[in-house]
């Protein structure tokens, strides 16, 4: 548990050029896992996007400053396929009910462990820095964490 908290706080304080480096770097591996655990490919992407979003009201709030912040970390990962106004709509569309959240989360927490090790570790990594977006990873955000790693 001192390691899991001594990471959130490292990410934390993490520069956003940093953030935007580290999420390009993972996309690379992440994506074309999560689209090859589906049956059409784009799925798994789109699975991941929904548990994106959820991770960020997982604290059970979205601030107009969480998803400015997000933003340059999701074009990070997602690339041009997403932008700004996306991001936004999609950030305002999270119901902000415990029920949606966990309704948004569950098709990522059905395919997580057909993912390779590696690659959920990936996973996790970047939901903590997205939980960390906004300079604090709260208790709920680190249950919400938890919970996926304990898949």
């Amino acid at each position: 548990m001192k390691e899991f908290n001594q990471l959130c706080k490292e990410f934390e304080n993490l520069d956003a050029l940093s953030y935007a480096a580290v999420l390009t770097q993972k996309s690379a591996a992440v994506l074309p896992a999560l689209a090859a655990v589906t049956d059409d490919g784009i799925d798994g992407v789109t699975i991941f996007s929904a548990y994106i979003f959820a991770s960020v009201a997982a604290d059970g709030r979205v601030t107009e400053e969480e998803y400015v912040a997000c933003y340059p970390l999701i074009h990070a990962f997602f690339g041009d396929a997403v932008t700004y106004d996306d991001c936004r709509d999609a950030a305002r569309a999270v119901k902000l009910s415990r029920d949606e959240i966990d309704l948004a989360a569950q098709p990522m927490l059905d395919i997580f462990g057909l993912l390779p090790e590696g690659i959920q570790n990936d996973i996790i990594l970047i939901c903590l820095m997205i939980c960390a977006v906004d300079g604090k990873v709260s208790h709920r955000e680190k249950n919400w964490i938890k919970k996926l790693a304990a898949q």
